[in-house]
């Protein structure tokens, strides 16, 4: 028995489900072809219904003469307002090594290295002298940088670009909001939460911003912490939130591949392939390089304090800080070659856990009382200081100047270097959820914990200043410990700080590792051309040359390994400062052309012209019909919805470019004669993360080939083996030697 024989003489809920959708598809195929489809009878024939009986001759004549002057108008015959979106994931696409970006700059980096291990002091002194001169004369670029991106992101959340979803209509979130929401906590919390916890609100403490407030005093208190949620809070993941967004949009409602230059392409067009998109990626590899380098680093230098405090061995300086960084970047590169980083995701979900253990154990152990005290006063002084604070300006004094250069603009270098790597990973945990989601929750559930945690490790060091005062004897700044000791200082203080510093010394080594390993494949991934699964051997090379930069600003700055962080991060992520800044007026252009945007515009003209037609002919008594006008009073009359602004992007093409038949109702391509190419060369079908071939019922309607092996989707959402219905023999149309279908 044919397939064919099989599917009509046992028919089940799959094909009266495949039947309906043929007949609306069909439906629309009569007045329209697929650009693959020849103009011949037999497709015809294929697309088309039967005419029912109670079709006339004059609406089969219509059909026939909208099938005429529809042919090709658009790309596979979609209107751009009806378009679900393109995934990346379903698109052919041809990855490989992007050659010359990857020795231009693995060449530059390797030249640095080489400069800093050799001539250190030349090389701070030279860093220190471009970090003044920009703090001087391009500081306000940082500034406000992440004072708009708030803005701007709020604005696109709660006007009508919050309900685009990022990803195809009708997709569903891959993660629920609870697992979503302790993702992108997880994506902030770190090294720098237990280098900076305790060290930065004391500093502010005992050395407040020119002008703000007294050292010392109960004012202080809230005050110095709400300058720490300044730095790590909303400002901070809006930088962290446009590189995710456009990322998440381009990836998955665009369906470009996640490079950074891939966002920009609206603004000059191109591809990536151009010299144009090779410098901005380069950018982006430079600015994660140096940004992840710089908490590398410190968090070596911790773990190398730790461990002194803890064995009281000592080699000295930064010796131990040093080996530390070469045999956690060893235990990189074994994750990066072996491929064993799905269990270094699962040490690293561990260490979240720890960390939050952690910050509970100061909250119990610590000034409980104190802390819940203080808590709700940061949160209402952050916000009653938010418009000051941000004033701040360089330009202010010599002394502002410093107290900027040295924090706040320092920082919000820091997170724009940080923002590929964050923004890459925030953008492929956020998939299915829309624009608003998008922007709410990654403004406030990441900062809002990281503040938190912040104030009970600095509102702790505080504490223990004002009753013991040993921290900084005489609340001088000068006696405060070293930032990589004061955590240490501090959690001697509490009971059993025997037992948890090791933990502690543990964690750092994780955070480490599992930073270095996550920054070096979307290293990879932008110099490959986005490739999702990139070479295991360009991963651990720039895990090598992250490592190399973290030996530097050690080298370089010696006792002051801040002085180092602050010249580097500075100087490497002010190009790419500009990156974002263009990022977010080419995110902001495409979604004005989004379906989603094209329907309300249709939606409000509509409703407006109808309502003012209807008051100019009838008066009080209308009533509203769609039908087909030319008029001045058309929804569409000054709109073009046939220009390549709005069609090209969604054109199918195959991996070399070349336009490619497509089905957007079943998401299958085709063939020169319109049929369904087979099922492994759908990108739709294929599992990104098992390599398994999943079936669909849509797919299946279409009379796609099942091969052996398949996964079928039913209809529940459930999925069963393909191979154990294909053995049913006759009863679905399939034996053992046939192939060809199955329901």
């Amino acid at each position: 028995m044919s397939s064919e024989e099989g599917r009509d003489s046992q028919p089940n809920k799959a094909d009266e489900n495949g039947q309906k959708k043929r007949g609306r598809r069909a439906a629309k195929a009569a007045s329209t072809e697929h650009p693959g489809y020849p103009l011949t009878a037999e497709n015809r024939e294929r697309r088309s219904p039967k005419p029912t009986a109670g079709q006339t001759l004059k609406s089969v004549g219509r059909k026939a003469g909208q099938f005429l002057g529809e042919l090709n108008r658009y790309p596979h015959n979609i209107h751009p307002a009806l378009v679900p979106g393109v995934d990346v994931d379903h698109q052919k696409i041809r990855y490989g090594v992007d050659k010359p970006m990857l020795i231009t700059v693995g060449l530059a980096i390797i030249g640095f290295v080489v400069w800093g291990v050799l001539k250190p002091d030349q090389v701070l002194s030279v860093t220190t002298a471009a970090l003044n001169w920009i703090m001087t004369n391009l500081g306000w670029v940082f500034n406000s940088l992440a004072i708009v991106l708030v803005i701007y992101l709020l604005v696109l959340a709660f006007t009508k670009y919050g309900r685009i979803p990022l990803g195809l209509e009708g997709d569903k979130p891959e993660y629920s909001t609870v697992s979503w929401a302790a993702m992108l906590f997880g994506a902030g919390i770190g090294i720098g939460v237990i280098f900076f916890g305790p060290y930065e609100p004391m500093t502010y403490y005992l050395s407040p911003r020119p002008g703000a407030y007294d050292p010392a005093t109960v004012d202080a208190v809230k005050k110095a912490m709400a300058q720490s949620a300044l730095h790590w809070g909303l400002n901070a993941w809006a930088i962290y939130g446009i590189v995710g967004l456009a990322v998440a949009y381009v990836s998955y409602r665009r369906g470009r591949v996640p490079l950074m230059s891939s966002i920009l392409t609206p603004l000059w067009g191109g591809t990536s392939s151009s010299v144009r998109a090779r410098v901005i990626d380069g950018l982006a590899i430079i600015a994660t390089l140096f940004g992840t380098a710089a908490s590398l680093g410190i968090g070596a230098l911790q773990i190398g304090r730790g461990f002194e405090l803890v064995t009281g061995w000592s080699p000295g300086a930064n010796k131990l800080a040093l080996i530390i960084i070469v045999l956690l970047t060893i235990g990189t590169i074994w994750s990066a070659i072996s491929g064993v980083s799905r269990g270094i995701k699962r040490l690293s979900n561990i260490n979240l856990v720890l960390a939050l253990a952690l910050a509970l154990f100061f909250f119990i152990v610590g000034p409980t009382v104190f802390l819940l005290n203080v808590i709700p006063g940061v949160v209402s002084t952050y916000f009653a200081e938010l418009p000051t604070m941000l004033a701040a300006t360089t330009a202010d004094s010599p002394e502002m100047n410093k107290f900027l250069s040295a924090w706040t603009t320092f920082y919000w270098a820091w997170w724009v270097s940080w923002a590929p790597f964050v923004g890459v990973f925030v953008a492929k945990i956020s998939k299915g959820r829309t624009v608003r989601q998008f922007v709410v929750g990654v403004l406030a559930i990441p900062s809002s914990i990281i503040v938190l945690a912040f104030t009970i490790l600095g509102g702790t060091a505080i504490y223990l200043q004002r009753t013991a005062g040993d921290i900084a004897p005489g609340n001088d700044i000068d006696k405060l410990p070293a930032p990589e000791d004061i955590f240490f200082v501090v959690l001697e203080h509490l009971p059993g700080a025997q037992f948890i510093a090791p933990i502690v010394i543990a964690m750092l080594a994780v955070f480490f590792i599992t930073t270095s390993d996550s920054a070096s494949i979307v290293n990879s991934q932008l110099s490959q051309r986005g490739n999702p699964h990139p070479k295991r051997w360009i991963t651990a090379f720039w895990a090598i040359l992250m490592a190399g930069i973290a030996a530097v600003i050690l080298l370089m700055a010696g006792k002051t390994a801040l002085q180092g962080l602050q010249n580097l991060i500075t100087i490497t992520a002010l190009p790419f400062a500009v990156v974002l800044a263009l990022m977010a007026i080419a995110l902001y252009k495409e979604m004005r052309t989004d379906p989603l945007v094209i329907r309300q515009q249709f939606e409000d003209a509509a409703l407006s012209n109808a309502v003012r037609h209807g008051i100019e002919e009838h008066g009080d008594n209308f009533e509203l019909r769609v039908i087909e006008s030319d008029n001045e009073y058309a929804a569409g009359h000054n709109f073009d919805s046939t220009s390549d602004e709005l069609t090209d992007w969604y054109a199918r093409t195959d991996a070399d470019g070349n336009p490619i038949g497509f089905d957007y109702e079943s998401g299958l391509y085709l063939d020169e004669d319109g049929k369904p190419l087979p099922a492994a060369q759908q990108p739709s079908l294929i599992d990104p993360e098992t390599g398994d071939i999943v079936i669909t019922q849509e797919a299946l309607a279409e009379g796609i080939d099942v091969p052996e092996g398949a996964i079928i989707e039913e209809e529940d959402g459930t999925l069963s083996d393909g191979s154990n219905e294909a053995g049913q023999g006759e009863e679905h149309g399939k034996g053992k030697d046939n192939d060809t279908d199955v329901k």
